[in-house]
């Protein structure tokens, strides 16, 4: 018999998007049918250098006198304050962003950030409105999908595109379309995105923050792939800060997936609201993961690694995917892909795509290559739009042989499809 859920909890345990198709990625290889090659994973590689900086600063830590206070303790749901202090001295040297401690936040990964501000936020409001969590661009992250406990609090725009080069294109923020007003309570994107790999320029950042800051509304920048830290970024943007901007920022891609460590800075009024969720619903996070960040942020090491390490090994693999689709996809068919200007994918658009995503990507899953469909990352855009049906995500993750032998299954299928 199955547990009588409340609404929220039957949204909440659904089981779609990426998740569903990850669960058949998972089943499908455990069954011993075969090798595959898996071009999905959004698990960053652990890189060996960057695993021993973090071995190092594990090793001192076990060793030295905080080591008891930091596992053997509760902490202030703010955050470990060694972590904080490094965050405040980091930005405001690095970027002069005048911050002080009631600037910071960390959160258990941000994922969870993203929940409590989706929720402070959005959602029915005490004076009887119900508020939209805005996502300026679709599409973008997944997990978006998931941060509202009411399916109709999340709202997505239609980007305009751009066709950048011969088989190129880039998503832009469409002005014209995007509305935000009192009845917004935030707004949220990712730069770089998760799943293109688009930066925002700053221009379309400050159009954003501008137009939402006459309403009052926060603005939430998912920096989980850009600057300073794991500055998986190909071409030139800036951090943007302001009044009515909470910075979102990640430990994950820069080697700490498994800690989740989390950072929010912005305004203290935002910063407060947040804290009170999060004391609300898991006390505070890891103090484990956060000790291990202040070290390496106060070193030095964590903005070394990430320009010289994490940053140019996954710009090599974005180069290498690009050349062998070059190499692979048929030119006379309207393919394009996304300009590689940061994270960890690569976003495949097939322009009046004969058949859907999911049904390409059962095809191209018939050569034991794994990719992820595009359909899923378009939370909160209601409206049909057959573009959501002809993408595909494919992860840098793999290694370069499996990339271009990948893409040689792509090109294989996709002329298959296309009659070509």
């Amino acid at each position: 018999m199955q547990p009588r859920l409340s609404r929220i909890g039957q949204k909440m345990s659904r089981l779609t998007g990426v998740r569903a198709i990850m669960k058949d990625i998972i089943e499908t290889m455990q069954s011993g049918s075969g090798k595959w090659i898996n071009l999905s994973p959004g698990n960053p590689l652990i890189l060996p250098e960057v695993e021993a900086m973090w071995r190092e600063y594990t090793a001192k830590l076990m060793a030295g006198k905080e080591f008891g206070e930091v596992v053997g303790r509760y902490g202030t749901s703010q955050g470990y304050m060694p972590l904080i202090d490094a965050i405040v001295t980091f930005f405001n040297k690095n970027y002069a962003w005048g911050i002080a401690r009631e600037n910071v936040l960390i959160t258990p990964g941000s994922q969870a950030l993203y929940f409590y501000a989706a929720n402070c936020f959005g959602g029915p409001g005490a004076d009887g409105t119900s508020r939209k969590i805005v996502l300026p661009l679709s599409p973008d992250y997944t997990g978006y999908g998931g941060v509202t406990l009411d399916d109709d609090t999340l709202v997505a725009y239609k980007p305009t595109i751009d066709i950048t080069a011969p088989h190129r294109f880039k998503y832009r923020p469409d002005f014209d379309r995007l509305h935000i007003d009192s009845n917004v309570g935030a707004v949220l994107f990712s730069r770089p995105a998760n799943p293109t790999g688009n930066v925002l320029t700053d221009d379309e950042v400050r159009g954003i923050v501008n137009a939402a800051a006459k309403h009052d509304v926060p603005v939430l920048i998912d920096s989980a792939y850009a600057a300073p830290f794991p500055n998986l970024v190909f071409t030139k943007m800036t951090p943007i800060y302001g009044p009515n901007v909470i910075h979102c920022m990640s430990l994950s891609k820069a080697g700490l997936p498994g800690e989740r460590v989390g950072v929010a800075i912005g305004d203290a009024k935002y910063i407060e609201a947040l804290e009170c969720f999060q004391t609300n619903s898991g006390i505070h996070s890891s103090r484990f993961g956060q000790a291990l960040a202040a070290q390496a942020i106060d070193s030095g090491d964590l903005l070394r690694v990430s320009e010289s390490v994490i940053k140019p090994f996954y710009q090599r693999k974005a180069k290498v995917l690009t050349d062998a689709f070059e190499r692979e996809l048929p030119a006379d068919v309207p393919w394009h892909l996304h300009e590689a200007e940061g994270a960890i994918f690569a976003w495949l658009w097939l322009k009046d795509l004969p058949i859907t995503d999911k049904e390409l990507y059962q095809r191209i899953k018939k050569h034991h290559v794994f990719v992820v469909p595009g359909e899923p990352f378009f939370p909160g855009l209601k409206e049909e739009w057959p573009h959501k049906h002809e993408c595909l995500r494919i992860s840098l993750t793999a290694t370069e042989e499996e990339l271009e032998k990948g893409a040689a299954v792509i090109g294989q299928v996709v002329r298959e499809v296309y009659g070509k």
